[in-house]
């Protein structure tokens, strides 16, 4: 059922609200192409603003948005870009650490009359960065100045909005958030040779053996070490399961290195753009990161009913319920157990298939995520504009 948001009070214009975008993650980029279409629908005036190259991967401007191209956080102009579109907003709304710390510095100096109001910023966290050391100090110095300037800061699993808390936050909030609907790949045929699904798995090289996929950046926070180390455990099985790993990232090299070296079942395939054709293929998703907050691939895993293992950490156990094999981050014993029992217990991939769906199923929708976030909106403008 689609919620219609009632019009604005008799002589008020539209809401007008600013989506600011950082870096521009898979998760929050399609998070906001979401989020734009449904407010445009109930009659919110939108402006997104990210890096040029965003608009021609997601088309806000299709959803109805304007769209402002501002360059990255590198870029000095950034701020004096986000300063001019944000100028005439009634909200704005940042999504990422350094999305919200650009918007309060261009917000800062809007309306300086000490009797008019400043424009409300909410920030959304939807992941957190993984730096070590002197980058690490940087990091929660961001964190408290952000959360301190948030009139609303939402996270997008409940270790981020504790952290939000404890940086200060006067308001933080779980996030509600859902992403598309992933596409569904070609079903396959029984016997078609020629098929979508045999094509998938003859072009990776996994006919005839099991197929694991991991989807996501090649950096050390993602737990690919750990993955190649699991891998060992299987080279015992008949057939080998082969690892496909898509992604790109500073750790291809090592990695491949690795591989090569030890002669383990792992390719890594790149960025790929067809990854619900790949997870139609694979007999398992794996997951092990060290941290991850709702992942856009256990996700996917779970809609298209394939068994996802993933570690036990950040918001994952709270996403995916009793439906996908927990294990603890960096164990590669326990990673390893868990592939073997699910190859060799065809009963209980069946059951993670079937509890998937179901735990997808009661995931809010983007209809529900979009009248929670305008409720919020009208929390924290409306008051103004009475």
């Amino acid at each position: 059922m689609t919620h219609v948001s009632s019009p604005p009070p008799q002589g008020l214009p539209p809401l007008r609200t600013v989506q600011v975008i950082g870096g521009g993650s898979a998760g929050s980029s399609a998070h906001v192409r979401s989020l734009t279409a449904g407010l445009v629908a109930r009659g919110v005036r939108v402006t997104v603003c990210a890096p040029a190259e965003l608009d021609g991967v997601y088309d806000f401007t299709a959803a109805g948005a304007e769209f402002v191209p501002v360059p990255r956080r590198s870029d000095p102009l950034s701020v004096v870009a986000l300063r001019a579109a944000c100028a005439d907003a009634d909200l704005v709304h940042a999504h990422g650490l350094h999305a919200g710390l650009r918007s309060s510095l261009a917000l800062r100096g809007h309306r300086p009359a000490p009797l008019i109001r400043r424009t409300p910023l909410v920030v959304t966290w939807h992941t957190r960065a993984h730096a070590e050391g002197a980058r690490a100090r940087v990091q929660r110095l961001l964190e408290r100045r952000v959360a301190r300037a948030s009139a609303v800061l939402l996270g997008t699993s409940s270790d981020l909005v504790d952290r939000a808390r404890g940086n200060g936050a006067r308001d933080a909030r779980l996030a509600p958030l859902a992403f598309p609907a992933p596409r569904p790949p070609a079903p396959p045929v029984d016997g078609d040779l020629d098929g979508p699904h045999h094509k998938t798995r003859a072009e990776l090289g996994a006919v005839g053996r099991p197929l694991l996929l991991a989807v996501g950046s090649l950096e050390r926070h993602r737990g690919y070490d750990t993955l190649l180390d699991a891998t060992r455990a299987w080279c015992r099985l008949d057939p080998v399961p082969l690892v496909v790993i898509a992604g790109e990232g500073p750790e291809r090299g090592a990695l491949q290195r690795r591989i090569d070296n030890e002669g383990l079942p792992v390719r890594l395939v790149g960025r790929r753009d067809d990854v619900p054709e790949l997870l139609a293929a694979a007999d398992a998703a794996l997951l092990p990161s060290r941290w991850e907050s709702r992942s856009v691939l256990a996700h996917e895993a779970l809609h298209a009913g394939v068994p996802l293992i993933a570690t036990a950490v950040g918001g994952i156990p709270e996403l995916v319920g009793d439906a996908a094999e927990l294990v603890p981050y960096g164990d590669a014993d326990a990673l390893a157990g868990a592939v073997s029992r699910l190859l060799a217990d065809p009963d209980h991939g069946d059951r993670l298939r079937a509890k998937g769906r179901a735990q997808a199923a009661g995931w809010p929708t983007e209809d529900d995520t979009v009248a929670q976030i305008l409720s919020v909106y009208d929390e924290l403008a409306q008051p103004f504009r009475r």
